[in-house]
């Protein structure tokens, strides 16, 4: 989806944005034509002599070509490629390998035959915590750690623009602002600066101010729904909602509309949130550029908000929503708050359901908030987290907000190399126990995109098979050279990802949450919960911006992480900077 999503964010060391799109580009590409019978017969020689590790993916597809040309597959095609893969086999063995080549192209050719939505998941899926089912009921009704009901409505619309969700919920429970006024405000704002953000692939207006009339008429009422009532919010454009388009970014679905709602569409609206904007993700879930431009990055508009979801943090940090969700597969929460410095939480794998959200990833895939404060992050996860019955990998397990536990019980781990003292000494002024700690590294981490290239090139299989690549960004060398990859060496990936899930459960078990690390590729891979939130000030050109640093907590410790990101993030006033070019 997420993505990557920018797989991932290209400033942070180690995984470089265009990664998959490189590597891929070091492999053959797989023939255009691949829908044809004849096609279809070489191209399941193809994968049986790839899953026995025969040959090179050149010499493959000539032995593919042979079979096309011929109908058929021989005896003499097997022992070409015996010494390639460094077998030999007995005349037998070869006929009983031919034989079974020969069935099963059949079955892969059947396979093919049937007809699979981009909305269909396998009948597998990844579970972060083997062994364990749903545990706990989920109650929801957070609100926030101190709900300030003396808060007046700021004089200038721009401050009213960019107070949090928290500030924001007193003003509309105690009605010194409507939410059709507000509704109306962040409408105006993102019609005035799309032009120079190219964040939005679609208004709601109508739809907007009739959920806004709606909130108002029950704040009025007595009918108080929570903290997000009333409240303006912008959803990356994977998010399906009826009656809108859900283009993914990219040209072949530039005019999709799925006639369904998403479960965190469908959360959010019983919450009484106003849905005012679609907001413009990377083509398929990867980067800042879509089929309407490149998303830029409110601080510095001559830059890209990196991505996938561009436009949720580019809109945030300008004050054009309240709050908007994003979604990550390898980076693409973290990555653009980082960019476009804006607080944001990737949640454990399976805190929130899919469905009705575009797949790129079904193992990694994850939908999370993109906010002004911690504690936004916090309200929103309330609201959408949670089991629904329609995505399998959802689960229920309990969150709370606010937390009501003493901080010093708290183990936070850190780098000795990396961190910075002045941050050391900020945690210590907390009274959390701070722990030195080391990442796992013995693993060939890197090589776990496998499974990211693997589900995303069989998610895109259609595409790839008819040939229409035009208007995806990169990703059409990454989506051939998928086809590539033996489902032995899939499997063999995601072994190796168990038994890095078993190392970071060790670690794990020493602290409570970690700050820093350069960990997207860990911690996306076993699923656990990173914050994202500014830690300090640096002077850019003669303007302040926020710097960033990211937090990660235990699977399912998203009560404790955003409780220390919070307290952290109250004794400082980072995240309330703002590109001054928004303030209009």
């Amino acid at each position: 989806m997420a993505a990557s999503d920018q797989i991932c964010e290209d400033e942070l060391s180690g995984v470089p944005g265009e990664a998959v799109a490189e590597q891929s580009d070091r492999q053959p590409a797989a023939s255009a034509n691949l829908v044809s019978r004849r096609g279809a017969l070489g191209k399941g020689v193809l994968g049986l002599l790839t899953a026995a590790g025969v040959g090179t993916p050149v010499f493959r597809r000539a032995l593919a070509a042979q079979a096309e040309e011929g109908g058929t597959f021989t005896a003499e095609m097997i022992q070409q490629a015996e010494w390639i893969a460094g077998i030999k086999l007995s005349e037998q063995d070869r006929e009983a390998t031919l034989k079974t080549v020969r069935d099963r192209n059949e079955k892969l050719v059947a396979l093919r035959s049937a007809k699979i939505g981009y909305a269909d998941p396998p009948a597998i899926w990844f579970n972060p915590t083997p062994g364990r089912l749903s545990e706990g009921d989920v109650r929801r009704g957070a609100m926030p750690a101190s709900t300030n009901l003396e808060i007046a409505r700021p004089e200038d619309d721009n401050d009213l623009a960019f107070l949090s969700v928290a500030d924001l919920a007193s003003l509309l429970r105690s009605r010194r602002i409507s939410s059709r006024e507000l509704t109306r405000l962040y409408l105006d704002r993102l019609h005035k600066h799309d032009a120079t953000l190219q964040c939005v692939v679609s208004f709601t207006d109508e739809l907007a101010l009739r959920q806004a009339e709606q909130a108002d008429r029950e704040i009025a009422a007595g009918h108080y729904r929570g903290p997000l009532h009333g409240i303006p919010w912008g959803a990356k454009d994977i998010i399906s909602y009826p009656g809108y388009r859900t283009t993914w970014g990219a040209v072949p679905f530039e005019q999709q509309q799925l006639d369904v709602k998403a479960t965190v569409a469908e959360r959010l609206e019983e919450a009484g949130a106003v849905l005012i904007a679609k907001l413009s993700v990377g083509a398929l879930a990867l980067g800042d550029k879509w089929f309407g431009g490149m998303t830029r990055n409110p601080w510095n508009p001559e830059q890209g908000s990196s991505g996938s979801s561009a436009g949720s943090a580019a809109a945030t940090v300008a004050g054009l929503v309240g709050f908007a969700l994003g979604s990550e597969t390898l980076g693409s929460i973290v990555s653009p708050c980082r960019r476009c410095r804006v607080t944001g939480l990737r949640p454990t794998f399976g805190r929130v359901s899919r469905f009705g959200c575009m797949s790129l990833c079904w193992s990694l895939d994850k939908i999370g908030p993109i906010c002004r404060t911690v504690e936004d992050c916090a309200l929103v996860l309330d609201v959408i987290h949670g089991a629904d019955g329609r995505d399998p990998t959802a689960v229920d397990r309990p969150f709370s907000w606010p937390v009501e536990r003493d901080l010093s019980s708290l183990r936070v781990g850190y780098f000795p190399e990396k961190e910075e003292q002045s941050q050391l000494d900020r945690w210590k002024q907390l009274g959390v126990q701070l722990v030195p700690i080391e990442l796992p590294r013995t693993l060939p981490i890197d090589s776990l995109d496998t499974i990211l290239v693997t589900e995303a090139a069989a998610v895109f299989d259609e595409l790839t098979r008819q040939g229409q690549l035009e208007g995806i960004g990169p990703w059409p060398n990454t989506f051939r050279a998928g086809q590539f990859i033996p489902a032995i060496e899939y499997l063999r990936a995601n072994r190796v990802r168990g038994l890095l899930m078993k190392q970071m459960d060790q670690l794990m078990q020493t602290v409570d949450a970690y700050v820093g690390g350069d960990d997207l590729m860990i911690t996306n891979f076993t699923g656990h919960p990173t914050v994202v939130l500014p830690k300090s000030a640096e002077s850019v050109e003669e303007v302040e911006i926020p710097s960033m640093m990211t937090m990660t907590g235990r699977l399912y410790g998203e009560s404790d992480l955003l409780a220390l990101a919070h307290a952290f993030q109250q004794g400082n006033s980072f995240h309330k900077l703002r590109p001054r070019k928004y303030e209009g």
